[in-house]
């Protein structure tokens, strides 16, 4: 979809040819036939147009929301848009570093979804991309949606902007290129470089990253901020110039949060319980302080298992009664599952070369329970762990 046809979806003709696509999608209707009762009307570009948004607004619901069925999407748009939970949680953030909303810049802004949060929580906010039409789409969110702060949406390359007369800059480099996903931060859109530069000539800013974000590209007097949202890291933080320093994970829904106190885990053997640590707590490096919670220690000090022989419930980590601690052997194992009729298994990994699917293939399961197979490493041996979530009826 290009500027000129999208401009024309805003129009009357586009609306009404976007409501009757979305109309017969959600009757069932095989997107070709669809495509042939628009072309009826409309002509070829803005029913590919009206078709591809719909579909769009279809998918963003799991994302949006009820936002979702008046916003508007590009593919890799909304792939990129944060969650508005996560958005929305970073907009609190925000709000708390000053008792008057500042105004905000916002580069590299894509469909808008980081924009919408953050003027819902009362800041006015420029935005900036250098893509004229993910301008024009962020531009027709906020106006879609009715945001409570003003926003101003122009195409500018994030890199030539001055983010000096803001209270925060906030930055989403692009992080997709010809080939998919880039996870190497020197090749985001602008690079890593390019996006420090104007975090430390901002007042305060905030850098959203790649979960995978290697340390050494964090400044040193900076917070990283792990987030993750139902079990699911979503993203890093990077937050420079607010007063906050160190490594946090968050959780959300909750918005429980734990930061680095220095705590150790000890390596020891495998106790009554095993515990799986959330992601955003594994990659902000704060196994130590979930042990301490879970009075737990390491299994092996390369992998982020936890053991004790105390069963805690905490949000922090999953739970699970350990039945059965076996050297890896697959023939071993399909025997134990047999014997105690388990026809259906979670799989889990860590630290281990095994292929799950191969392996689920190989035990041919049958039988009416459930159990979790863990498959790791204790030192230098391939081990499987047969557990029961905590709540699992015995």
């Amino acid at each position: 979809m290009d500027l000129r046809t999208f401009r024309e979806l805003l129009g009357p003709e586009g609306q009404r040819a976007l409501a009757e696509a979305e109309r017969l999608l959600a009757a069932g209707t095989e997107p070709v036939t669809v495509i042939t009762a628009l072309r009826r009307t409309w002509s070829p570009e803005l029913t590919s147009a009206a078709l591809t948004q719909a579909a769009l607004r279809d998918r963003a619901r799991a994302k949006f929301g009820a936002d979702a069925a008046v916003m508007y999407f590009t593919a890799d748009g909304l792939e990129q848009a944060t969650r508005p939970e996560v958005a929305g949680h970073r907009a609190r953030r925000i709000a708390a570093l000053s008792p008057d909303p500042p105004a905000l810049l916002d580069v590299c802004c894509g469909i808008g979804g980081d924009l919408i949060a953050l003027a819902r929580a009362g800041h006015p906010v420029d935005a900036v991309d250098s893509d004229p039409l993910t301008v024009e789409i962020a531009r027709a969110n906020a106006a879609a949606l009715g945001l409570p702060a003003p926003v101003e949406v122009r195409v500018a390359d994030a890199a030539e902007v001055d983010p000096s007369g803001y209270g925060l800059l906030f930055a989403d480099p692009g992080r997709r290129g010809a080939g998919g996903r880039t996870f190497d931060p020197m090749a985001y859109s602008p690079a890593w470089p390019v996006v420090l530069d104007l975090a430390h000539r901002a007042k305060a800013a905030c850098i959203k990253a790649a979960p995978g974000i290697p340390y050494e590209f964090i400044p040193e007097h900076a917070e990283a901020e792990w987030v993750s949202y139902r079990g699911e890291v979503k993203e890093a933080a990077i937050w420079i110039g607010t007063g906050a320093r160190g490594r946090r994970a968050t959780l959300l829904p909750s918005g429980a949060t734990l930061t680095a106190t220095g705590a150790r885990a000890d390596v020891g053997p495998v106790g009554r319980y095993l515990y799986e640590p959330d992601g955003a707590a594994i990659r902000a490096h704060l196994i130590g302080e979930v042990a301490e919670l879970v009075d737990g220690h390491l299994i092996d000090p390369r992998i982020a298992y936890l053991t004790g022989d105390r069963a805690v419930r905490t949000e922090w980590a999953a739970g699970y009664e350990v039945t059965d601690v076996l050297p890896f052997s697959v023939k071993r194992l399909r025997a134990v599952l047999r014997e105690r009729g388990i026809g259906t298994v979670t799989m889990k990994k860590r630290g281990s070369a095994v292929d799950v699917e191969r392996l689920r293939k190989e035990l041919r399961l049958s039988g009416d329970g459930s159990a979790v197979v863990v498959l790791t490493r204790i030192g230098d041996r391939p081990y499987v762990l047969l557990c029961r979530p905590f709540d699992q009826d015995r």
